[in-house]
């Protein structure tokens, strides 16, 4: 089975930018991804309080004024959480109406077993779904657990793309009991098996990976399908070790990722820019190695 074959193309040369990581917090109907009290926390933590939840409409609106395109995505955690997610449906098709600036990914549970493949390769084949988020925390898993293969499984033979965040999450900090969120389930070493099972899947390990930021760049450097987003942190505050290797080793693996809404790319932009990255690797980060990554260029 093969991806969509009617999706749309892209002057590359007219993007400045690829923002490989930005949250569709709420639906048409104004239902939120996640609980109140998850929420509180994130605003928090990031200091946005009171931030809005931008309709995928504003979002689209918001990018293409920038001249970048944008993955999309939500957090499906209906088991661990017993939250309603926002409909991956609903959101590749809004994404669709904004084509020009908007890549569709989308989040499923793995908890869902045989119903999760078939949404996926339902996803991928009718609507032009590029890559699947998991936020292991939230939705309660180890990524290495069997339990999730048969939909890596799908994942891979689709050529789509696995996210995984990875490190501590502003999600649940500061709730009694972390508002049940388990951190271990985000250590990067636990990809590190994905990668090794699923040897052809690309995989994105999002965020600098704190506390497990030396696993993550070990893990990117040994397996050859897993790539880094730089979301979720300002540039201003990634590990000297991080900058190193984007420089270097991983010059080629390394991406540029916001976390929008919390974190927004003008102010990510604005940091990059004081970041000691060489002038050749600063467009491999901003948008080469994604258009590669994502099948965009040709």
């Amino acid at each position: 089975m093969t991806a969509p074959t009617d999706r749309p193309t892209f002057d590359l040369d007219a993007v400045a930018a690829i923002d490989v990581h930005t949250h569709a917090e709420v639906s048409r109907d104004g239902h939120g991804s996640l609980s109140p009290a998850l929420f509180g926390a994130s605003e928090e933590y990031f200091k946005a309080h009171g931030h809005r939840q931008p309709t995928i409409d504003e979002m689209a609106d918001y990018y293409r004024e920038r001249s970048m395109l944008a993955v999309v995505f939500t957090v499906d955690a209906e088991h661990a959480t017993g939250w309603p997610r926002i409909s991956n449906t609903e959101i590749a098709e809004d994404c669709a109406r904004h084509g020009d600036v908007l890549l569709p990914f989308a989040s499923i549970d793995p908890h869902k077993g045989r119903a999760a493949v078939a949404e996926a390769r339902r996803l991928v084949t009718e609507h032009g779904v590029r890559g699947f988020k998991f936020h292991p925390s939230i939705q309660g898993f180890a990524p290495n657990d069997p339990m999730a293969y048969p939909l890596y499984e799908a994942i891979e033979e689709l050529g789509a793309v696995a996210l995984f965040h990875t490190g501590q999450t502003g999600i649940g900090a500061g709730v009694p009991g972390g508002g049940g969120i388990r951190l271990a389930y985000s250590n990067p070493m636990l990809v590190d098996d994905v990668a090794v099972d699923f040897p052809t899947m690309k995989i994105i390990l999002a965020h600098p990976s704190f506390p497990w930021q030396d696993e993550a760049l070990a893990i990117a450097t040994h397996k050859p399908t897993v790539h880094i987003d730089l979301s979720g942190w300002s540039p201003k505050y990634f590990p000297p070790q991080l900058v190193r290797y984007a420089n270097s080793l991983l010059q080629d693996k390394v991406l540029f990722g916001s976390d929008f809404p919390v974190i927004k790319p003008d102010r990510w932009m604005a940091d990059f820019d004081r970041l000691e990255i060489k002038p050749e690797v600063r467009p491999k980060i901003l948008k080469d190695n994604a258009a590669r990554l994502l099948g965009l260029t040709g």
